[in-house]
């Protein structure tokens, strides 16, 4: 009997370690600094996150120095009292590992901490200013880690852990990053001829001859061997979570969740594909994938940004729920909402598959870098609109989370991108002095899906079901092997629609540039060769296909292409020029590929999408509207199609609801099939079939 208990203990104990983490409840929350309050009022906190809905808080990520005020001396009273006042409400906690920002007698001790990057040696007082790599970081990280971890790991309130803070390699290239790099290069290329050829290295006598004279990467003027290396601090980040992930999985519970908060490319708010980060790679290490998601408001609130972020954080775990871990509540003072907006918002992040909002953070901060970064609360604690508003989210929340959570979402439209792209196109632009970048290719093309209700996955050439979508939108694949564009070939040649723009195909995955036709071996499937590009000037299309298409501009970058099969859909309009063709068309096997080989206008880039969209079949009753009515479907876990449809506009709006009868869940109301729907300003509307 005593082997059979065993053996049973055995069996639970492993089924508990390999559990996989899924919500049970919408999580609504803020991010919270008890080190940082000018004064104690930690009750007075819990009591109005409670009234609000609050129902779960992340504390810690930010506050290694008060954690461990000196080298091996631990307070975690700022730790205990959070747990215990948030465990005794009811408010669920995600402790955050603090390494993301050293304390000042580390820097001191051992001053190698401080990343030695392209422009020298970090100084100390910014945040992420230290080489993720060096050795005594890294020792006193775990034991930081360990320290926390060995303190907290039976506290009940815990529901999961963050890695860290928006983890990037922050340009770290000193000397011992130096010779990792060469160690990796050995390894991948075995020997230096490889290298040479690969990168075409004897031009400006960059040949390495000697393994001890591989230079730095740092002044590289060779765009193969920079994109290597960048490839390179992708991997140390992706290294380093993992790492931490390992570490906290030692202690956490079997029901706790380990996560992350990744970034995006920033412009003054999250705009595009993060270049420092492998997103997919990174998260494999994760439970579930987190997300930081900024957004302009106010008059310039889309929603666009919104839905970017959440589709690329659910495609990081193949389509699963993930939780936006900071959002903006007020924020920078262009972004405090107008009425409604915090709502539409919050509910938007919802319906790309989101299981919790949160915050950052609960209150503003009185000095330092993020004293004008607002929180839920104001400087003065008091109940504002923005927090009136959010109480309103909460009882939502609270009230239709067995409807809400968990909701599965299926497109049959991806966008693929690539990190090698990116940094490959980066390296050159449209040529010296252009301002572009990757994300300005992908971007528009995002958008266009977006205003026209087309949901959307994001694939990387990782992706093992690429083959699955009807759709596939390529931007700018500027660096790929031969193996990703024979594979997209053959997705063509089996029946599925793509649709590339310039700059695809045109080097391999070292950066090369192809010595073949232009583009690079998807010219099989596109039906089109070029030879030459420029950059135009007085330049419009011309189109007997689409009319509304004549006259409209070209922009930044335009590939001079000849057809062989293709269907020409606009041709230049230029006395010179005018002979090439601007966009095509070509019918390969079952399927179709569209390449645009120029920069225009969005509405032109909006008709190509569209057009590509009713060629694959998938123009359905979510086209029925457009921008500013955003609709956006899954499927929940009661098994019921949800319908959410928002206007991002301070006009109101009326559509035709064509789906099976709904109940309204906002409101609770019956909403009949073919009915006209009224949405006020900023409104939302969520229809349960």
């Amino acid at each position: 009997m005593k082997k059979i208990a065993a053996l049973l203990l055995l069996l639970v104990v492993a089924a508990c370690l390999n559990a996989q983490y899924k919500a049970n409840k919408l999580l609504f929350g803020v991010a919270y600094y008890d080190e940082y309050m000018p004064y104690n009022r930690l009750d007075k906190d819990v009591e109005m996150m409670k009234a609000a809905g609050i129902n779960v808080v992340r504390i810690a990520e930010s506050t290694w120095g008060t954690v461990e005020p000196q080298d091996g001396a631990y307070d975690f009273s700022h730790i205990d009292r959070v747990l215990d006042a948030m465990n005794k409400a009811g408010i669920s906690v995600i402790i955050g590992t603090p390494t993301y920002a050293v304390p000042t007698w580390l820097a001191k001790k051992y001053p190698d901490v401080l990343a030695i990057t392209a422009r020298g040696q970090n100084q100390y007082g910014a945040r992420q200013n230290m080489d993720i790599t060096n050795v005594h970081f890294k020792y006193y990280a775990e034991r930081v880690i360990r320290k926390i971890m060995e303190h907290v790991k039976n506290h009940p309130a815990i529901i999961g852990y963050q890695l860290d803070n928006e983890t990037k390699s922050y340009g770290t290239a000193g000397p011992e990053v130096q010779k990792l790099f060469v160690q990796y290069m050995k390894n991948k290329f075995v020997t230096l001829d490889s290298i040479n050829h690969a990168f075409g290295l004897d031009y400006w006598s960059n040949r390495i001859n000697n393994w001890d004279d591989f230079p730095s990467t740092t002044g590289t003027i060779n765009a193969s061997l920079a994109a290597e290396f960048a490839k390179f601090q992708r991997q140390l980040v992706t290294n380093y979570l993992a790492w931490q992930a390992a570490i906290v999985k030692e202690y956490k519970q079997p029901w706790q969740f380990v996560t992350q908060n990744f970034d995006f490319e920033w412009r003054g708010f999250s705009f595009g594909i993060q270049p420092d980060v492998d997103h997919f790679a990174a998260a494999k290490a994760l439970d579930v994938a987190g997300v930081d998601i900024y957004h302009p408001t106010q008059d310039d609130l889309t929603g666009t940004e919104i839905s970017f972020g959440g589709d690329v954080a659910r495609s990081m775990k193949n389509g699963k729920n993930y939780l936006v871990i900071e959002t903006e509540a007020q924020g920078f003072p262009q972004w405090v909402p107008y009425p409604g907006q915090l709502r539409l918002q919050a509910f938007s992040h919802l319906a790309s598959g989101a299981n919790m909002v949160e915050y950052w953070h609960w209150h503003s901060i009185h000095n330092s870098a993020e004293t004008y970064w607002k929180g839920l609360l104001s400087h003065d604690f008091e109940p504002n609109p923005t927090y009136d508003e959010a109480k309103t989210i909460g009882s939502d929340f609270e009230r239709l989370s067995s409807h809400l959570v968990n909701m599965t979402i299926k497109n049959d439209v991806a966008i693929l991108f690539s990190n090698e792209a990116l940094t490959g196109f980066n390296a050159f632009s449209f040529g010296w002095g252009a301002r572009e970048n990757y994300n300005d290719i992908l971007r528009p093309l995002y958008d266009a899906l977006y205003r026209m209700n087309v949901g959307a996955d994001f694939i990387d050439p990782s992706s093992p079901d690429i083959e699955k979508y009807k759709l596939i939108i390529v931007p700018a694949l500027y660096a790929a092997p031969a193996s990703l564009l024979n594979r997209l070939n053959q997705y063509v040649k089996n029946g599925g629609n793509i649709v590339y723009t310039f700059k695809s195909g045109f080097a391999n995955q070292d950066v090369k540039v192809r010595t073949t036709k232009q583009p690079g071996i998807i010219n099989e499937a596109c039906g089109i060769y070029y030879s030459q590009f420029t950059i135009p000037k007085n330049v419009t299309l011309k189109s007997d296909v689409y009319k509304d298409w004549g006259g409209a501009e070209v922009k930044t970058w335009m590939e001079l292409i000849t057809p062989t099969t293709a269907k020409v859909l606009a041709y230049y309009n230029h006395p010179v020029w005018g002979k090439y063709a601007a966009i095509t068309q070509n019918q390969y096997g079952k399927g179709t590929a569209t390449y645009i080989g120029c920069i225009t206008n969005a509405q032109v880039t909006g008709n190509i999408i569209a057009q590509a969209v009713k060629q694959a079949g998938l123009w359905g009753k979510a086209q029925q509207v457009t921008f500013p009515v955003i609709t956006k479907t899954g499927v929940n876990q009661l098994g019921k199609p949800v319908h959410y449809y928002f206007n991002y506009s301070a006009s109101s709006q009326i559509f035709s609801y064509p789906y099976g009868n709904g109940i309204e869940l906002l409101s609770g109301t019956s909403i009949a099939s073919s009915s006209q729907v009224a949405l006020e300003p900023w409104g939302i509307k969520i229809i349960e079939e």
